[in-house]
């Protein structure tokens, strides 16, 4: 498929979003009105805070490499992707910022790490005052935040979960071109959904079922269904 699939530009922040959704609701918190944490203003976070500010949620705090922007009423989205440099980049524009290690401890109903590794640790993972992290980018909680935040009441959702809609939409991008038929973008979607909530809620129900957290129940389903097809095909 010439220039890649339809959806696929967005697809890890829409993929983000469903579990944001999924999660909140879990939590029993209204996407309307809540407020929401997004450290990182790239590919996925800008995207992801589009989609968190059309859904009616207050972005109170987004960052860059260069710091974080903080607002209590909900920041202008549209208005600050409009600003952004061709490096991505806009807090350089604004005087009063605050440090990505103040953004990461901002009160909030949902936090989405969606920059580097290693930002919430055993140093600051005790100070998180979100009730949700959901993860864009890849690996951004230690072990040892994870077990501090479980053991907190906050729900994590881990990356190989919440930012695994890019690699499903490129897996749609191989059926597709398999079978010489192309999907809509709407097409897209719904199948992302579908699949995005069904594997939500089975990672979700094996943390609940096993008391781990959902980072070892996502790993505990990956693991299974891979010893499945290995035993079906008769490998081990």
């Amino acid at each position: 498929m010439l220039g890649g699939s339809h959806g696929r530009e967005t697809a890890t922040a829409k993929g983000v979003t469903i579990c944001i959704r999924e999660a909140a609701k879990k939590r029993g918190i209204s996407l309307e009105g809540a407020k929401v944490v997004v450290q990182g203003f790239g590919n996925a976070g800008s995207f992801l805070s589009k989609f968190m500010h059309d859904a009616g949620a207050k972005v109170i705090g987004i960052s860059d490499a260069y710091g974080a922007l903080y607002d209590p009423n909900g920041l202008d989205i549209d208005y600050l992707l409009d600003r952004r440099d061709s490096f991505g980049t806009v807090t350089k524009l604004f005087d009063s910022t605050i440090s990505n290690k103040e953004l990461l401890e901002l009160d909030c109903d949902i936090l989405v790490p969606a920059a580097i590794e290693n930002q919430i640790t055993e140093e600051n993972a005790h100070n998180i005052r979100a009730k949700i992290v959901v993860e864009a980018a890849n690996g951004p909680t230690t072990l040892e935040a994870t077990q501090i935040l479980t053991d907190r009441g906050i729900l994590l959702v881990p990356d190989v979960l919440a930012s695994a809609g890019g690699v499903t939409v490129s897996y749609f991008e191989w059926v597709q071109n398999n079978q010489g038929y192309y999907w809509t973008e709407e097409e897209i979607d719904e199948k992302l959904e579908k699949v995005l909530v069904h594997s939500f809620e089975n990672v979700y129900n094996t943390a609940e079922t096993r008391r781990v957290d959902m980072r070892l129940a996502a790993y505990m389903v990956g693991v299974r269904k891979s010893a499945e097809a290995s035993r079906f095909r008769g490998w081990i």
